[in-house]
C-alpha cells in the first residue's frame, strides 16, 4: 500500500485539490490527509489508479506514434521486404515472424483470409528469426526464393510444416514448391538477406517488440496473435485515420 501513496496522492490532487496550503504541508501530514480522504471516499482509489492508467496510455501512444512517424517508410516501403496481397493496396499490414513460432502458424490463416476478403491490403512480411538456428535457416531460404519468384508459395509450405523449421525439413519443402535448392543455397548468401534480417532485428528493438508474431496496423502497434476480425476492425481504423 504505501508504494502506492505517492501516485495515489498526486492522482487525488488532480481530482479534487486537498487545502490550499497543501504545498506548504509536511509529507507526513499529507499521507494523513490522503489516508483520510480514502477513508471518506474509498472509490477515490479506482478513480486514481484510472486516471494514473490513462495518463500512461496517453504517454505510450505518443510515443509509439512519434516512433512510427520516424520509421514508417522503412516499415511500410522497404524494397527488401516481401510484400503480399494487393502491392497498391490503400493499407499496409506489417507482420513481424518466425517460421517456428506457433502463434505465428495460427495466426497465418488469419492473414491469408483478410488478404482473401479485402483486395485493397497489402501485407509486408519482415522475416524476424528469433528461435534458433533453425529459424535462421527457414527464413534466409525464403527471403532467396524470391530470386525464383517462389517466396509467396513457399511462405505458404513453411508456415505448414508440421513440425520445426530446421534445414532438412525447409528444404523438403523448397523441393515440393518447385525451388531449385542448389541456386537456393547460393541465394541465401546474397547480402540482401543479411540486410532484411538485420533490419528486422533494429526495428523489432526500436518498436518495443519482444516476440512474434508482432503487426504495426496504422498506429496501432499490435504484439501476440491475433483473429482475423480483430485484424479487419484495425485495418478499417487505419484505413479511415482513427
Amino acid at each position: 500500500m504505501k508504494f502506492l501513496l505517492a501516485p495515489i496522492g498526486m492522482a487525488i490532487l488532480l481530482l479534487g485539490p486537498l487545502p490550499a496550503m497543501a504545498e506548504n504541508l509536511s509529507e507526513a501530514r499529507i499521507k494523513e490527509l490522503v489516508y483520510e480522504a480514502i477513508r471518506e471516499n474509498p472509490g477515490i482509489v479506482m478513480e486514481a489508479v484510472e486516471l494514473l492508467q490513462a495518463q500512461e496510455a496517453e504517454q505510450q501512444a505518443a510515443a509509439a506514434s512519434q516512433v512510427l512517424s520516424a520509421h514508417r517508410d522503412t516499415l511500410e516501403n522497404d524494397p527488401n521486404a516481401p510484400v503480399l496481397g494487393n502491392p497498391e493496396g490503400d493499407v499496409t499490414v506489417i507482420e513481424f515472424f518466425d517460421y517456428n513460432c506457433p502463434y505465428c502458424k495460427r495466426v497465418a490463416p488469419e492473414v491469408k483470409a483478410i488478404m482473401a476478403d479485402d483486395a485493397n491490403i497489402r501485407v509486408v512480411y519482415r522475416e524476424w528469426p528469433i528461435l534458433g538456428e533453425g529459424s535462421v535457416f527457414a527464413a534466409r531460404a525464403a527471403l532467396a526464393s524470391r530470386k525464383q519468384g517462389k517466396y509467396e508459395a513457399f511462405h505458404w509450405a513453411l508456415m505448414d510444416l508440421k513440425g520445426r523449421a530446421d534445414e532438412a525439413s525447409v528444404l523438403r519443402a523448397a523441393e515440393e514448391v518447385g525451388l531449385d535448392v542448389n541456386q537456393l543455397r547460393e541465394d541465401m548468401e546474397a547480402p540482401e538477406v543479411d540486410e532484411h534480417i538485420a533490419t528486422s532485428m533494429a526495428l523489432t528493438q526500436t518498436l518495443g517488440f519482444d516476440g512474434t508474431p508482432s503487426f504495426v496496423i496504422g498506429e496501432a502497434l499490435v504484439p501476440g496473435f491475433i483473429e482475423q476480425s480483430q485484424l479487419a476492425e484495425l485495418v478499417s481504423q487505419a484505413r479511415t485515420g482513427n
